[in-house]
């Protein structure tokens, strides 16, 4: 099954996200298939940036969304 997640970059404490498409059987922050957008929660407000083409793409394809990523593009999307 392919999943839209988050997978973990940056420095202890400091966290930072990148929104991927990755087969769920593989590690969270493991191999993906295409990165689609970035999350930034240390900045004040924190940075939402998703492709929304590609993210509408892949759920036509059948991709499912975490539910953190749902609400990212929720609030993207308004």
């Amino acid at each position: 099954m392919v999943k839209i997640r988050l997978r973990r970059d940056g420095a202890k404490k400091a966290p930072y996200y990148k929104v991927v498409v990755a087969d769920s059987r593989f590690p969270r922050d493991g191999r993906f298939i295409e990165e689609i957008g970035v999350y930034d929660p240390m900045k004040e407000p924190a940075v939402i940036k998703i492709d929304t083409d590609k993210y509408e793409t892949w759920i036509k394809n059948g991709a499912r969304p975490t539910d953190t990523v749902k609400k990212l593009f929720d609030k993207v999307s308004n």
